[in-house]
């Protein structure tokens, strides 16, 4: 247990759920597991490259994995590359920036194509130049606007970024924590969910996905479609069945599980 000692902090809440009496769904050999990673595996931090990864994480997910013979998968909107550095050693299956890029479970990594983002990078890149506190974060296929440090200023961030969207066929603006953006409308973390469980070895499992943030809310009607369940993590309506208090509480019902199946 050593390993794990970091890994929920004293005094963490505890477990609760959306309904009263509800215990968070458990996870078997027939489960197939999708994860958030900001807010529910590890805590929000300042800033998007601020995030301290506690230790023995990585150990916990590959003891899962190796349970549930491959069928965890990471959901996130991070790029590839950013998650792999978090996790390393593990390069876990993954749906990044929204489901804009895949890695399957055999390591094939395929992306949607990237919509033209060139005037919205240029109106986020103006307004955090007149801004302090704001960040605009780059990715391949999706740009996104932070104000976690400049609350103040979310009006003024979605009716810019939003006006940009209307100059620009084929995307979308969703409003996670503290951020504006904007990605391909084809993508969401629903259908990214769909792709995998059509796939080895998700496909004929029951999902269970847990996220924190508005952005996860389009995974959570498609998974309880198919009969899985969902986890919100933290504060704030969901559509999902089950609650967790925070990451914490998360990583301990996910180290339960893993002493579970050794049982």
């Amino acid at each position: 247990m050593q390993t794990f000692q970091k890994l929920f902090p004293p005094n963490t809440a505890s477990i609760d759920t959306v309904k009263a009496g509800l215990q968070l769904p458990r996870v078997t050999r027939q489960t197939a597991l999708f994860l958030d990673f900001d807010g529910t595996l590890v805590d929000i931090a300042p800033e998007p490259d601020q995030v301290a990864v506690p230790v023995g994480l990585t150990d916990l997910l590959g003891r899962l994995s190796i349970y549930l013979e491959g069928a965890l998968a990471i959901v996130s909107g991070r790029e590839i590359a950013a998650l792999d550095r978090y996790l390393e050693p593990l390069q876990l299956p993954i749906a990044a920036q929204h489901g804009a890029s895949h890695r399957d479970a055999q390591g094939k990594v395929t992306h949607v194509a990237a919509p033209g983002l060139r005037d919205i990078r240029r109106v986020a890149l103006a307004l955090a130049n007149e801004h302090a506190g704001l960040r605009v974060e780059i990715k391949s296929a999706a740009i996104a606007l932070h104000y976690r440090q400049a609350p103040q200023l979310e009006e003024l961030c979605l009716l810019t970024m939003a006006e940009a969207v209307k100059r620009t066929p084929d995307v979308e603006i969703i409003h996670g924590k503290c951020v504006f953006e904007v990605k391909p409308a084809s993508v969401s973390k629903g259908r990214a969910i769909q792709t995998f469980m059509a796939q080895a070895p998700f496909s004929g499992r029951v999902a269970v996905f847990a996220g924190d943030d508005t952005t996860d809310e389009s995974g959570f009607p498609v998974v309880s479609a198919m009969g899985g369940e969902c986890i919100k993590v933290g504060a704030g309506d969901s559509l999902a069945q089950y609650r967790c208090a925070s990451p914490a509480a998360l990583r301990r019902w996910l180290l339960s599980c893993v002493e579970q199946s050794t049982a």
